[in-house]
Parts: C-alpha cells; structure tokens; sequence
C-alpha cells in the first residue's frame, strides 16, 4: 500500500516556496496580469507564508490567470488544497498551503484593498511590486 503524502510533503521534497513562487509568478506574468504583488505574512497570517495578488482586465482574463496558476502548479508536481470563486471570476483564490494567490479584477481589488488589510498594525508585511 502507498502511504499517503500531504501538498507539503510533495512541496517539502520537490518544491519549496521559493521555487513554487517562481512558477506561480511565471503563469501569471505569462497571461499579462496586472500590478503583481508578493505578500511575505509570515508571523502576521497562521493559514500562509505568502500572499500572491494579481488583477485581470476582465473576468475572462481573471479566469485565465487563475487556471494558467493551476495548471503550471500541477505540471511542476503541487495540487492547489483550494480553488474559490472561478464561477463568477471577479476574485479567484488558489490555495497553494504555503502561497495564496488572490486574481481579482481591478474593481474588486480595489474595494477589498487586500494589500492594506495585510498591512495592518506594526506586523506589516514585506511587499515586493512587480511591474
């Protein structure tokens, strides 16, 4: 009988959060998301390490980001724990354990400032922008 392995054993083996990072980073720059932000919450979230937010100029492009993220995940050996909110494609969540990535469009990124909400108080995480 096989034993049962966790996505953290996998990411812990193969992958880890840097390299799964990249990957993540790669899909989304790939499909031309706009405004990427790397949110480090280490110590300020208990769920994640990371928080990956990009935008899409319409739900069809959020949609497409979203399963670009999955897609390349899979290829490169991790299986999302989660996805959230692929009908509508406003905000997709992709629950990665170690990494969330949250592709909005910008209306909805604007109204939930997820960016800010994270920066709340002296445990403000480290973001790096890019493009």
């Amino acid at each position: 009988m096989t034993p049962i392995v966790s996505n953290r054993e996998v990411r812990e083996r193969f992958m880890d959060s840097a390299q799964l990072r990249t990957v993540i980073l790669h899909a989304l720059e790939d499909l031309k998301a706009i405004d990427i932000r790397v949110l480090d919450v280490t110590g300020v979230a208990g769920f994640t390490d990371l928080m990956i937010i990009a935008s899409g100029n319409s739900n069809r492009q959020v949609k497409a980001l979203a399963d670009r993220v999955v897609e390349r995940c899979k290829e490169s050996g991790v299986r999302p724990q989660g996805v959230e909110g692929e009908r509508e494609a406003k905000w997709i969540l992709v629950d990665l354990g170690d990494i969330v990535v949250h592709i909005m469009d910008p209306e909805t990124r604007a109204f939930y400032n997820l960016e800010k909400l994270w920066s709340v108080g002296e445990n403000q995480p480290r973001s790096a922008v890019l493009h």
